[in-house]
């Protein structure tokens, strides 16, 4: 009974598609990802050293909408991303927006997400004073997309000016209210998520309070948190800190977490769930924030309680700030018609087998079989990939080499449809 339970809630979970579908977002500073400077270069901060870690991040999370901050503005840089790191492991429906740069900074934002869910609408520039504020426009991919009812997303990508001088908060004032003119044009009344490094000192900071007090009461946003207060290098804000997750400085700024920079802000559309579209109460987190980290390092000691400790790991190696993220949920139906109409309909004889296992099942069009077998620990064991014909097909897997157990096979055509099978060695 054990082992069917879990292999139900694998099963579950692989699916993926429901009636009530919830979108995970997760903002984050790459810290110079792909940018070599001064003090930032191959030697402390070079993908090959970030990419395993973000990986690991990427994996824990799992986001749908991914916005970051402090990626290099060299648009190879942002495809790199893309094929390292998020379709990867026969993954194949992330994408990503169009490199934008009218600042002529050379760090900039962007944003990834998962096309089987989301399709990116539109993208504009909010305002380019210091660096740009980026503005995406997203729909669900709803059932009724054809009659034109979906659910819309807009989520407004800023990286303020750094800085605790006076001049550098007024330009982060400057920033947050040429943004909101913009927002105040187009997306009034919308689903908005505002986010991004924000590099505020106090929540009493002009820029932040013009976000949630603006003169225009429908482009006003919410700390999901509602932690406000004298943030910096204050231990009662020890569970919203962000930054730094390290303690010696190098790439990396130190002095351990005793900053909140990292946020999204969502709109009362958001807020109350008027447009199809509701923040999940309480799922908004700074990842690996367990508030046990203040002047810390998020991987030392007390153990971290939020997060594994190779998650705690990836944290303080990639960057000096933690993610954050939170999660929607939405009362429309995602678009399955094909995988309706059309699944694998895979079965695997014998099963269960002693050497070999057969599985034949159902290819609506020809096209890429991708296939994955773990053990109930979740244990990766062999991962492949098949060109099919369309119509009944087959392939075997030699597995005689396995320990008797319950295994896991996920088939995947890369797209929206999907199928677990369990197999049983004898």
């Amino acid at each position: 009974m054990r082992y069917f339970s879990v292999f139900l809630f694998l099963a579950l979970a692989h699916i993926g598609i429901r009636a009530q579908d919830t979108i995970t977002v997760m903002q984050y500073n790459l810290l110079y990802y792909g940018q070599v400077t001064g003090f930032c270069n191959n030697n402390n901060n070079g993908l090959a050293m970030k990419d395993p870690h973000l990986r690991t991040i990427l994996d824990y999370v799992k986001p749908d909408v991914f916005t970051v901050n402090e990626m290099s503005a060299n648009e190879s840089i942002h495809q790199h991303m893309l094929d390292n790191n998020l379709n990867i492991n026969f993954v194949t429906h992330y994408k990503r927006a169009a490199s934008r740069n009218s600042a002529g900074s050379d760090i900039v934002n962007m944003l990834y997400y998962d096309s089987r869910k989301l399709s990116l609408k539109a993208q504009y520039t909010a305002q380019n004073y210091v660096r740009d504020v980026d503005v995406y426009q997203l729909y669900y991919n709803a059932n009724d997309l054809s009659q034109g009812d979906t659910a819309f997303l807009v989520c407004v990508v800023a990286h303020l000016k750094a800085g605790n001088t006076t001049s550098d908060a007024n330009a982060r004032k400057v920033m947050a209210e040429n943004t909101l003119r913009f927002l105040e044009t187009r997306f009034e009344t919308e689903n908005t998520l505002f986010m991004g490094d924000f590099n505020f000192y106090s929540g009493n900071e002009n820029a932040f309070q013009t976000m949630l007090n603006y003169s225009n009461a429908a482009v006003r946003f919410l700390d999901p948190l509602g932690q406000i207060g004298e943030w910096s290098n204050n231990s009662f804000y020890a569970g919203v800190h962000t930054q730094s997750t390290n303690t010696n400085s190098d790439c990396k700024a130190g002095g351990g977490l005793d900053d909140r920079f990292d946020f999204i802000l969502i709109s009362d559309e958001v807020r109350f769930g008027t447009k199809h579209l509701r923040y999940v109460q309480e799922s908004f987190k700074a990842v690996g924030q367990d508030g046990q980290r203040f002047d810390g390092t998020v991987n030392g000691a007390p153990q971290n309680a939020q997060v594994p400790q190779n998650v705690a790991d990836a944290l303080y190696n990639f960057s000096d700030h933690l993610p954050v993220r939170l999660k929607l949920s939405i009362n429309k139906t995602l678009d399955i018609s094909e995988t309706a109409l059309h699944p694998f309909q895979a079965v695997a004889s014998p099963n269960p087998f002693q050497q070999n296992a057969a599985v034949q099942l159902y290819m609506p069009k020809s096209g890429t079989l991708y296939y994955q077998l773990s053990d109930l620990s979740g244990r990766i064991i062999l991962r492949s990939e098949s060109m099919l014909d369309a119509g009944n097909q087959s392939f075997t897997l030699d597995l005689g080499t396995l320990s008797g157990g319950i295994y896991v096979l996920n088939l995947s055509d890369g797209n929206k449809r999907n199928e677990v099978l369990k197999l049983i060695k004898k």
